[in-house]
């Protein structure tokens, strides 16, 4: 089974439920695919193999003697390594945190542990979720499985390679200013950010307590409705937390799109960095949405500038603030390009951070009036296909203006899914959107434009040896 890619995880469930499949085999061929990779794509920071063996044995016994928690039971899961899991080193990707082992799990593994999901390893991510990629850290950049001279995104490089590769179907991944979604986009999977709040951020390392979001990475929308079953809700010691009922997010999931009104933002940023190649795709995105349905209309978001300008101030600010002593006594530890980005916050005064804010809330109700028209927005999440990595932008300011952290900013959900091929065969992907706490459409939208479109099919040659 190493040689293929693993089956999604509504697959993986429904044949562990009907006794086809043994999430010991499964978890023996993820380790397997896992080890055989890394060479190639370097994804993981640690392979967990006997933690997952005794996990999957476990699970093995726990649902042939009728105790099965439900469709993630004993199927492999990984961790972008800022996540803790107890017993197990959480580095961010750093000198600074080599040697430093969690004492507890994360709020997010232990919903995904008491789902029943085993751990088969710690995920690369650029240092402390910022900078990167960096290759004067302890271990390498992730690569890209479509290609791996090209990047993954960021800074949930591991997770984004691990999914596409078919290692495993969830890695988690979190989102600052786009974290979750670039790897997805660039690795032509699913990656959803959930709105601000929806799901739990304590045991996973901050980089700005503002706009920090964690959530899936899967290969398909259906697995992100799963994934989102198991980690959403409330969390009363993280301050962040939002205290609303968590619906079924598969309830609707195959309803379709028709009857949904859908904004297309043919062109929010306002410098015009959206390639051909994407931006044709994306506007095949919004018919291919029409003919199943939907009613689609252009809408206009405000200028994609503003939004950097809030975003960039709140991420630079709470970082440094985050991050103050120890670049003061120790900032050698770091790679130079993630001392570099935090150090930028020791320069914003409090009049603009303030002023941020107080933009944050004039740009999100401006958001939030467009659903009032709409009930999902789409929109570009990449310019084009994934950059060489080694031309990576790795300056300390950086050069393009990002399209990600738009939705960082008004906190809504947004989930990146794949939407076509560049000539180069590398991915492009659209991003749809949604009111707050309202993923569930989201979800529905995605959805139906994966099943219409077929890109799920299309998955990175990768040999195993």
């Amino acid at each position: 089974m190493s040689a293929q890619p693993l089956p999604t995880l509504a697959e993986a469930g429904r044949r562990i439920a009907a006794g086809e499949l043994s999430p010991v085999a499964l978890t023996e061929a993820a380790l397997a695919r896992a080890t055989a990779l890394q060479p190639k794509l370097d994804a993981f920071i640690e392979i967990t193999a006997e933690r997952a063996r005794a996990a999957a044995r476990r699970a093995e016994k726990e649902i042939a003697g009728g105790r099965r928690r439900g469709p993630l039971h004993g199927i492999p899961y990984g961790l972008k390594d800022i996540y803790d899991a107890a017993g197990l080193r959480t580095t961010a990707h750093s000198r600074l945190l080599l040697d430093n082992v969690a004492t507890a799990d994360a709020e997010t593994t232990a919903r995904l542990e008491a789902a029943g999901m085993i751990l088969i390893g710690k995920l690369a991510t650029h240092e402390f979720a910022t900078g990167g990629p960096a290759f004067d850290l302890p271990f390498p950049p992730a690569r890209n499985p479509w290609n791996p001279a090209h990047f993954t995104g960021g800074s949930s490089s591991g997770s984004g390679a691990a999914v596409a590769a078919g290692i495993v179907g969830l890695a988690m991944g979190s989102d600052t200013g786009g974290s979750i979604r670039l790897p997805a986009a660039y690795c032509g999977t699913v990656g959803l950010k959930p709105t601000y709040g929806r799901v739990s951020r304590r045991g996973v390392a901050p980089l700005c307590y503002s706009l920090d979001t964690t959530g899936p990475l899967t290969w398909t929308v259906e697995d992100a409705a799963l994934a989102m079953q198991a980690l959403a809700g409330y969390d009363p010691r993280d301050p962040g937390s939002a205290d609303l009922p968590v619906p079924d997010y598969s309830a609707a999931l195959r309803d379709g799109v028709k009857g949904l009104r859908i904004g297309y933002c043919r062109a929010f940023n306002d410098d015009g960095e959206v390639g051909q190649e994407q931006a044709a795709a994306l506007g095949e995105t919004a018919q291919l949405l029409a003919k199943s349905g939907a009613e689609v209309i252009e809408v206009q978001l405000p200028p994609n500038s503003q939004f950097q300008a809030c975003a960039r101030t709140i991420s630079h600010s709470e970082s440094f603030a985050i991050h103050a002593k120890d670049l003061q006594e120790r900032p050698e530890l770091y790679a130079r390009v993630t001392r570099e980005r935090l150090m930028l916050g020791a320069f914003i005064s409090a009049r603009q951070y303030v002023q941020a804010q107080r933009l944050r809330r004039i740009l999100t109700r401006k958001v939030d009036a467009l659903f009032e028209r709409c009930d999902a927005l789409l929109t570009a999440i990449i310019p084009g296909p994934a950059p060489v990595l080694a031309e990576t932008d790795d300056g300390p300011w950086r050069r393009q203006q990002p399209l990600a952290s738009v939705f960082n900013v008004t906190g809504h959900p947004a989930m990146a899914l794949p939407c076509g091929l560049a000539a180069n065969g590398l991915p492009l992907s659209a991003q749809f959107v949604g009111r707050a706490f309202d993923e569930a459409t989201v979800l529905r939208a995605g959805h139906a434009y994966e099943q219409a479109a077929g890109w799920i099919n299309k998955r990175p040659a990768l040999a195993v040896l």
